[in-house]
């Protein structure tokens, strides 16, 4: 039996085995995906353990993702620009890293508007953590032709910048409405936005009309941050699906086979975020 995990401090929250799982019971495959939960004290042993352990690979969440990319024993193009790792696999006794959450964004954008094009968009990013730097880097490779990036920290937005280049511009928030018009995409990177109480303040209808507005958070499934764009006219994507997406490269780089991501697969998860979810 073939078995993968996912790991992070706390885990109980993870959705990932029912990702996983669902597909391998889907494809026919034996094996197994769990959670492990792993202290940050006890990340660099796991890590090096790994390739002697009853896993093929693993997941990495939230707070591993930075410490993990640095611990394994190589990491590919996108781990290195993003210095993130989320996913892991075992190779003749080495640990590989990559980060598939830029991926993972784009692919979810393209499954609910399969029409749009990122080459030459405006784009403005909301946030500027490690989910932004991995949907810089993704959005760069697919041609887009300039990001704002705002944070409530200048500094963080300004140190992304000098990593990724001039496309990407920073933005103090104050700076947000009046760079609205300009984008094409707005994405929420930050956890504001998700409570009712915590609602960013963002005036959407400053957005063109044909921009997508779009939130990687999933609990709620439609945050506050989403209606407000869905009250003003505007098409939006879910984060849920992100989830899913970023998933599919771990899932076949452990069991052999690329599995699809499917609205039966979206209710199943959503349904276990909000059992009163219809499609």
């Amino acid at each position: 039996m073939i078995k993968a995990c996912v790991i992070g401090f706390p885990i109980k929250h993870s959705r990932s085995p029912l990702i996983h799982n669902h597909w391998l019971k889907e494809l026919g495959i034996e094996g197994s995906y769990e959670k492990h939960e792993v202290k940050p004290t006890d990340l660099e042993r796991f890590l090096r353990d790994l390739p002697h352990s009853q896993f093929v690979g693993c997941n990495v969440t939230l707070p591993h993702k930075e410490a993990a990319c640095a611990l394994v024993d190589h990491r590919d193009e996108r781990a290195t620009r993003t210095g993130s790792a989320n996913t892991i696999y075992v190779r003749d006794g080495q640990t590989y890293a990559t980060s598939t959450d830029g991926q993972g964004f784009v692919d979810n954008v393209m499954w609910r508007f399969p029409a749009f094009t990122f080459t030459g968009k405006t784009v403005m990013i909301l946030g500027a953590g490690g989910s932004a730097r991995a949907i810089i880097d993704e959005l760069l490779r697919r041609g887009v032709s300039r990001i704002l990036l705002a944070n409530r920290t200048l500094s963080k937005a300004e140190a992304i910048a000098n990593t990724f280049g001039p496309l990407v511009v920073p933005l103090e928030l104050q700076q947000i409405t009046k760079r609205l018009p300009e984008a094409e995409l707005l994405v929420n990177t930050t956890s504001a936005g998700v409570a009712d109480d915590a609602s960013l303040d963002i005036e959407m209808p400053k957005l063109p009309k044909s921009a997508l507005v779009t939130d990687i958070n999933y609990v709620p499934l439609i945050t506050p941050f989403l209606k407000q764009a869905q009250s003003a006219g505007l098409s939006t994507v879910p984060g849920l699906g992100m989830l899913l997406h970023q998933a599919v490269t771990g899932f076949e780089m452990w069991f052999g086979i690329r599995p699809k991501v499917t609205e039966d697969l979206y209710a199943l998860v959503a349904r276990d975020i909000s059992p009163d979810y219809e499609p």
